[in-house]
């Protein structure tokens, strides 16, 4: 961010769309770690994530703080229980009802499995399927090609099955049809009805707080040492970015759409990056502590250029979306909503990145869904390096 508009905004003007903003000399640590959730050294929320989280869960503060902490708590459970199910593991997920991690084990795990998945805190489900097989039906239909009216599938572990997602007036399309026909020879499969097909959020040239690439009007994800992650179908390799004020910030330096929706641009001529979600007035701005991954139904929030901050819960993971320009695999869906320019954005959860914005369906008007990317991923394809608080 250039310090010219550091000093007209005041300590959070962020770079990006959703993704960074100023505080003053705030240190960037060179990890994508952070303090496990549920550590007593987790720091509060900010007051803002908690209106928000107020807003748009229907909770009251003490509500939403319990909440927070509870999934804090959850998503540092998630490795250990995993390895006490072993084999036996059919997924996990965040209950908000009552507040805890629940593992799915397979109806034939031991007595003694089942005991070490309860003894490390979480609630244990007995399932059908195991996870590695409900991820090999899922690999299977990533190797189909999917018609248009195929919006994208994914394993949902309470469901203990593979859901496929059909777009309500093309479910009786013959190649809707025959695709759900092979999905269901490979194994547990659902089909459910969506009211419309996925499309990215990129927008065309207009006013406001974001990046531009050509036309395209894009919003920035999270800081990295040397740059930002953001949306790859916002920009190829070698393309010049410019920011809210449209002088040069950099240049993609990596790329990848469809397959992958992910990119990264380095950062220069002036522009700094902080570890910090703009929260756009909204709610107050964030700062990102690490990168830890929220388990399925946790709270996780949004921050985009053009309809700023909103929430949501995470509805599945690892789903594949079947956009009109290629399948993108390995997304995460929430039910927070988004709008063209949002792409790119920020997706955080208490003060955990999480992933940047890729596509959806519905309006912030009306309600929708949105896919991520998740960040470690992105990081991780490009050797990158999350700016932490």
């Amino acid at each position: 961010m250039r310090r010219t508009r550091l000093q007209h905004v005041g300590l959070a003007v962020l770079l990006m769309l959703g993704s960074w903003a100023a505080a003053g000399t705030l240190p960037a640590a060179a990890s994508d770690s952070s303090t496990p959730a549920g550590s007593s050294e987790t720091a509060p929320a900010s007051p803002g994530l908690l209106q928000a989280m107020q807003r748009d869960f229907g909770l009251s503060k003490a509500e939403a703080e319990a909440r927070l902490a509870a999934e804090r708590g959850a998503t540092a459970l998630v490795p250990a229980a995993r390895r006490a199910a072993g084999a036996d593991y059919g997924g996990s997920w965040f209950d908000a009802g009552n507040r805890r991690l629940t593992v799915a084990v397979t109806s034939d795990a031991a007595p003694s499995t089942v005991r070490a998945v309860r003894a490390t805190g979480a609630q244990v489900r007995t399932v059908e399927h195991s996870a590695r097989q409900l991820d090999a039906t899922k690999a299977h239909l990533d190797r189909l090609r999917a018609p248009a009216g195929v919006s994208g599938w994914s394993v949902d572990p309470a469901a203990n099955t593979v859901v496929v997602n059909v777009v309500g007036k093309e479910r009786h399309d013959n190649d809707v049809r025959q695709f759900v026909a092979r999905a269901r020879e490979a194994g547990p499969v659902t089909v459910r009805t969506v009211r419309s097909a996925p499309q990215t959020f990129a927008a065309g040239t207009v006013g406001g707080d974001p990046y531009y690439t050509g036309n395209v009007r894009c919003s920035i994800g999270f800081s990295v040492q040397g740059g930002f992650v953001t949306a790859g179908h916002c920009g190829q390799p070698g393309a010049g970015v410019s920011g809210w004020d449209r002088t040069y910030i950099g240049t993609f330096q990596g790329s990848s759409f469809p397959d992958n929706d992910y990119a990264w641009v380095s950062v220069g001529s002036g522009w700094w990056t902080v570890p910090v979600v703009l929260g756009w007035g909204t709610v107050s701005d964030q700062l990102v502590r690490g990168s830890a991954e929220a388990p399925v139904g946790a709270s996780i929030c949004r921050s985009g250029s053009t309809t700023h901050w909103h929430c949501g819960t995470v509805l599945a993971k690892n789903e594949t979306v079947n956009y009109s320009e290629g399948a993108v695999h390995q997304m995460t869906k929430t039910s927070v909503c988004a709008e063209p320019g949002d792409s790119g954005g920020s997706f955080i959860s208490g003060d955990q990145a999480q992933g940047v914005t890729s596509g959806g369906w519905g309006n912030c008007s009306g309600g929708g869904e949105t896919w991520f990317q998740p960040v470690n991923e992105i990081l991780n394809r490009y050797g990158l390096t999350l700016h932490t608080a």
